[in-house]
């Protein structure tokens, strides 16, 4: 038998897809939702792992780094610049295009290494752009 928990974040950011050939190629915003799914055995209280840790670590570096700023593709150098000159801005440069996928891909890197240690396994990560769509990115 195999448990999971699943602990859900949210967080505000805004994006622009660079090269989409439709509305996303603006800057624009999402009320977004981060799914962490935890599998592992279970602690002597019964649990995989609190959820109050994956909110601490996980929804930590969440909100340091994504919560309120702005995503952004290496290559956007016109949305770079024009968000560095306003002080204060929050900025994150990503590798590729912050769409729901990759941002699926690179939070669930960011939480292998952040819960290493903590004897979990992440099975996935979803990230629901909307209300109605969402892209998960699973270690199989």
């Amino acid at each position: 038998m195999t448990i999971t928990i699943t602990k859900r974040l949210t967080f505000c950011a805004g994006h622009r897809v660079l090269g989409h050939e439709s509305k996303c190629a603006h800057m624009h915003g999402h009320n977004y939702a981060a799914e962490i799914t935890a599998t592992g055995n279970l602690d002597t209280v019964g649990r995989v792992i609190d959820f109050s840790e994956i909110k601490r670590i996980v929804g930590g570096w969440i909100d340091r780094y994504w919560d309120h700023g702005f995503l952004i593709h290496m290559n956007d150098h016109d949305v770079e610049a024009a968000l560095l000159s306003v002080p204060g801005s929050k900025l994150f440069v990503m590798p590729d295009n912050p769409t729901a996928e990759n941002m699926a891909s690179f939070l669930l890197g960011i939480c292998d290494k952040l819960l290493k240690d903590s004897g979990i396994r992440i099975k996935r990560v979803r990230i629901h752009e909307t209300e109605t769509c969402y892209a998960d990115a699973e270690n199989v």
